[in-house]
């Protein structure tokens, strides 16, 4: 049995990517939430993660922190969360791996906030290039490596749409214009029942952060 650590639902996007993967593929796990308040190095959470962050998955007192690396250990046991095929599971690892490390800009300008639905504004052009770079992403899978099986990237759901999760509901938050094929995969990604039920949950919490409060007014209020 998992027990899995995890911010609160409405601001903690890396917490968002295990519980997803977790869920849709009904791994059993204990779900332990853990304030998130606050962006440095909380030693309060080093009894629950080495890396003092959650993400953080338990099995019997063992840990394992960082999204993808939970991501790996829970995939030796269930392998369908990645591609059969050898370049496609190459391929989900290579973009899990981009979209873990980078894309630091588009992070910076739109933090995760659920219970914000903004007007938006023009991308930099750093931010800019992080949204283009992640439609090419989608696009390229969906045309090279997606069947008619599905709406995900490789066809099946798999790590690397768990991993995109987060991006998603940024670009939902922020009302990114996006092209046809990674606007459709967007749409998929927000109808997933776990995803609707994470959101859900993250609309009735009541811990709030006021530096949220500029973003209403930079991006040209509510919609």
């Amino acid at each position: 049995m998992f027990d899995l650590y995890i911010g609160n639902k409405n601001y903690s996007s890396w917490s968002l990517r295990p519980w997803l993967l977790m869920k849709h593929f009904a791994v059993p796990f204990t779900e332990h939430m853990v304030s998130v308040a606050g962006r440095d190095y909380n030693p309060a959470l080093k009894p629950l993660a080495g890396n003092a962050r959650v993400p953080c998955l338990h099995e019997d007192g063992f840990q394992v922190w960082e999204s993808i690396a939970i991501a790996e250990f829970i995939a030796e046991r269930y392998p369908a969360m990645w591609p059969a095929d050898a370049r496609a599971r190459a391929r989900a690892r290579s973009i899990s791996a981009e979209m873990h490390a980078g894309f630091a800009h588009l992070r910076t300008a739109m933090p995760m906030n659920l219970k914000l639905k903004l007007q938006g504004r023009p991308a930099t052009p750093e931010v800019q290039r992080d949204i283009d770079r992640v439609s090419e992403i989608w696009s390229e899978a969906r045309r090279d490596f997606a069947t008619a099986d599905g709406p995900w990237l490789f066809g099946s759901f798999s790590v690397a749409d768990a991993m995109f999760a987060p991006i998603v509901c940024r670009f939902d938050i922020y009302n990114v214009s996006l092209l046809p094929v990674a606007a459709a995969y967007r749409d998929a990604l927000l109808a997933h029942p776990a995803l609707r039920e994470w959101s859900a949950a993250a609309l009735l919490e009541s811990e709030a952060h006021a530096h949220y409060d500029r973003l209403v007014e930079e991006y040209g209020g509510l919609r």
